[in-house]
């Protein structure tokens, strides 16, 4: 199962808003044949491991280890579980349950019809944690959340002038490029947009670029900004109209409540997964509304003795790293 879920994170930032899923086929304590699914749209991973299987009058004796239960339903593919019971595997072993509706234990009984012995539950807890983009995705109807933003020691994320470059070291900010090629969106506030002129895109690393997002009520951002006028896709929420524009995609929202509307929208526009990546404000707005699911944090060498503080937030301690220089502290939201 472990080598199950190593091949499964190979797909991550691929295979959205599918989950991540490894699948390895044993027989006789011997692997026969093993993938995961690489990119969304094409095979799932059962079918590339049966498909790497040399001989296939094997799978009636093998053991099948997935880390997700097998899907039941068409969707871009066949499903996974008809794939196996059509080869008449002898024992399907699964980490987590799928809490799609659309499979939900269905993929369980359509293994077990036709005589398959079904466990699951093993290694179900690093399974949460593979899939919890997804699991967010699909238990609580919003996108998985994670807040970051670079301080300096005595606490400010940027001077009063808002000029910040640069609080963090290139090695963070190396690995903030991979971060942000593993989720499905990247979202600042207009200040951010205004002073930074940000173009919120994976320049430090290989992956694809999130879909921007930016908040504007009144629409007084220029549209020379990169977030406008680069081609690639933006999302602009406010308060004044709905329209298209190029790659620019405007969604109107009311007054009151608007972390909760742009939440709602981004669950119904299938975004999966979003980073937030300032300003103090719009990071404050998410942690006392208490939608956030983790938080990673820099802090830098610098020292600013004044300027625009960082947001105030409470949360279990995951992690601490040393990048080369600078503390990373990972924070989960305890509620």
């Amino acid at each position: 199962m472990q080598r199950a879920f190593d091949l499964a994170v190979l797909g991550k930032g691929d295979v959205s808003p599918n989950p991540l899923v490894g699948c390895v086929i044993v027989h006789n304590d011997q692997i026969i044949g093993e993938g995961y699914h690489q990119k969304y749209g094409e095979a799932h991973a059962e079918v590339n491991a049966v498909n790497t299987v040399k001989d296939k009058s094997l799978l009636k004796e093998a053991d099948v280890y997935v880390t997700l239960e097998p899907c039941s339903h068409f969707g871009k593919t066949p499903p996974c579980a008809d794939l196996l019971a059509k080869h008449q595997v002898k024992r399907v072993i699964i980490a987590n349950l799928d809490p799609n509706p659309l499979v939900s234990g269905n993929g369980v009984s359509r293994m077990e019809a036709d005589g398959i012995i079904v466990s699951s539950g093993h290694m179900e807890e690093i399974g949460e944690q593979v899939n919890k983009r997804y699991f967010t995705f699909m238990r609580e109807k919003r996108p998985y959340i994670i807040l970051k933003w670079a301080e300096t020691k005595d606490g400010f994320i940027a001077r009063k002038d808002f000029s910040s470059k640069w609080i963090s070291n290139a090695n963070s900010r190396q690995l903030v490029h991979k971060w942000r090629a593993e989720e499905d969106a990247i979202m600042v506030g207009k200040n951010t947009a205004k002073h930074d002129d940000p173009s919120l895109n994976v320049r430090e690393w290989t992956g694809h670029d999130p879909i921007r997002l930016v908040i504007d009520r009144q629409l007084t951002l220029p549209n020379s900004l990169k977030l406008f006028s680069d081609g690639q896709p933006t999302i602009c929420f406010n308060s004044l109209k709905n329209e298209t524009n190029d790659a620019v995609e405007f969604v109107k929202l009311k007054e009151e409540g608007i972390i909760e509307q742009i939440i709602a929208y981004l669950h119904q526009v299938r975004v999966q997964s979003v980073i937030i990546e300032g300003g103090s404000q719009l990071l404050q707005g998410f942690i006392d509304s208490g939608f956030w699911d983790e938080a990673r944090i820099f802090t830098g060498q610098s020292i600013f003795e004044d300027g625009i503080a960082a947001p105030l937030l409470k949360g279990q301690l995951e992690d601490q790293i040393n990048v080369q220089g600078d503390t990373l502290v990972i924070k989960r939201n305890q509620n």
